[in-house]
């Protein structure tokens, strides 16, 4: 994992800029994406789709930390999902493209973590607790709740995807 003066992200101070009850939301997604970047440096192509023991692969897991996060941001700003989401959403797991690279999967999701910091700043304090809709179903939440759900389900899925590629790399390749 990489540190900055030896320190994870939450312990470097508060972030220019970002409302401070959104620091720990930035401070998770800052942190995942370091991790992310530090583990597929260097990662085999040919690995991403491998499956051990059943779990959801490496690219299922790059995928995934893209889409969700754009799909979650989507409901804090009380917008439905786009027609591209939801196709996104039908394709994780598999590769859409001819040729899958994991390095392109890991610059969507650094994209998206930016995306998602820039959402952070633009967010009032006094709108955290405004309701939000998820999903079709429109199950009810906040915006504070989306927002805090899309760094900790983040950060579930970077430890997933940690594990998965310590295991492809030693069993498959």
């Amino acid at each position: 994992m990489m540190k900055e003066n030896g320190r994870e992200v939450w312990l470097r101070g508060p972030l220019p800029d970002m409302p401070p009850l959104l620091q720990p939301v930035a401070h998770a997604l800052l942190q995942a994406r370091e991790e992310v970047k530090a583990l597929m440096q260097n990662f085999p192509d040919r690995l991403l789709w491998e499956r051990p023991a059943g779990v959801a692969s490496v690219g299922f897991h790059l995928q995934h930390l893209q889409g969700v996060l754009g799909r979650l941001l989507t409901y804090a700003r009380g917008q439905s999902l786009t027609q591209e989401q939801l196709e996104a959403l039908a394709t994780e797991g598999k590769c859409p493209e001819a040729q899958c690279r994991a390095q392109d999967l890991v610059q969507k999701f650094c994209n998206q973590v930016d995306k998602a910091l820039e959402q952070l700043r633009h967010t009032e304090e006094q709108e955290l607790l405004e309701p939000r809709g998820v999903g079709r179903a429109q199950i009810p939440s906040n915006v504070l709740g989306l927002l805090v759900h899309a760094a900790e389900h983040t950060m579930r899925h970077v430890g997933q995807l940690s594990v998965t590629a310590r295991v492809v790399r030693v069993t498959v390749a």
